[in-house]
């Protein structure tokens, strides 16, 4: 499908929701960035909306979601990030497989198994038809008397495995020569440069391979310390420090180290620059808080008490000053006894 062109002259490719005005210019030049941002801002507006239009035009089919078009194939070829991967040279079975005609053909992956009566899988453990698995093997004329068939098909299972490693292994040097090597290959290897570098990977001198030693040495449960030494290994320097315990069930002298221990911590505790550890503004201020909770609290529990108290009168003074009431009084009452007040 070609590109589609609008009425505004915009090219539209909807295989990449793309969309070019080859004839924008700008008739005055901006004079400031905000101005630049502006115009293209509203000229990328446009070609949002020209693309939306051109995909509203496409017959589409309904969906629960809502109406789904089928975008037509890309008509513009955008450039690659990276280059193309170098074509893998063929290997020695792909060489003879075409030049004999050989085509690859797809294995079944579950078979049936006649010993069983079952449908089984063609590879791994319990496999169908599993030739290891056959408890007695017929015997041929032409085996050899006292040659045990059970060992013989063992031991040529093992030397195809060793033959295809190494057919692997020349593959991979071939594909290395032309640097076409797979990428988790070239990951993984250690004495092989990785493409697009010049140098290859820095040898490891004695002391790291040391040090590397030692640390596959002591990974072991026991630290190393049941292992085999091979000949001529020498003792490890740097064994490491490891934390001490002490044991669950208490026995003799027990009791002593648990004493050190504590005594140890303590010590640290309230050494001589313990202070140091603690805040001394936030303890002053912390006090200061409970003393006046502590004052409030005292306020509110007097101030609920005068009121609660039966023993306690309240009396008042006349308003009117000058004028003698010696009839009247009021009483009052305090803790030391009754008394009586006249107003002057």
């Amino acid at each position: 499908m070609a590109e589609i062109e609008n009425q505004k002259g915009f090219q539209i490719d909807l295989g990449n929701l793309f969309a070019f005005n080859p004839n924008h210019y700008f008739p005055v030049i901006p004079s400031s960035r905000e101005e630049l941002v502006k115009e293209c801002l509203e000229k990328g507006t446009e070609l949002a909306q020209a693309i939306a239009d051109s995909l509203f035009n496409l017959p589409a089919t309904e969906d629960v979601d809502g109406p789904i078009v089928k975008l037509p194939p890309p008509t513009t070829r955008l450039p690659r990030q990276k280059h193309l991967p170098k074509a893998q040279p063929q290997t020695k079975w792909e060489a003879f497989a075409q030049k004999k005609g050989i085509k690859k053909r797809k294995k079944d992956k579950i078979a049936y198994d006649e010993r069983t009566g079952a449908w089984k899988r063609t590879y791994g453990y319990d496999r169908a038809n599993d030739k290891d698995d056959i408890p007695i093997i017929d015997a041929k004329p032409t085996d050899e008397p006292g040659l045990d068939p059970f060992a013989k098909r063992k031991a040529e299972k093992k030397q195809r495995v060793e033959n295809n490693e190494k057919n692997h292994l020349k593959n991979l040097k071939v594909a290395s020569k032309i640097g076409a090597l797979p990428s988790h290959v070239q990951l993984a290897a250690t004495a092989l440069p990785i493409s697009g570098s010049h140098a290859a990977p820095k040898k490891l001198n004695k002391t790291e391979l040391e040090e590397v030693a030692g640390a596959a040495a002591t990974s072991t449960a026991s630290i190393g310390k049941f292992d085999k030494k091979l000949p001529g290994e020498k003792p490890l320097k740097n064994k490491g420090k490891h934390r001490k315990f002490l044991p669950v069930a208490q026995g003799k002298g027990m009791g002593l180290q648990e004493k050190e221990q504590t005594d140890k911590i303590l010590n640290k505790l309230f050494s001589k620059h313990s202070h140091e550890s603690l805040n001394v503004n936030k303890a002053v201020r912390n006090i200061n808080l409970q003393q006046e909770k502590q004052q409030q609290r005292n306020k509110r529990d007097k101030g609920s008490s005068s009121k609660l108290d039966p023993k306690k009168k309240s009396f008042k003074k006349s308003p009117y000053k000058g004028s003698s009431n010696k009839g009247s009084s009021n009483k009052g009452s305090s803790k030391k006894g009754s008394f009586k007040s006249k107003s002057s």
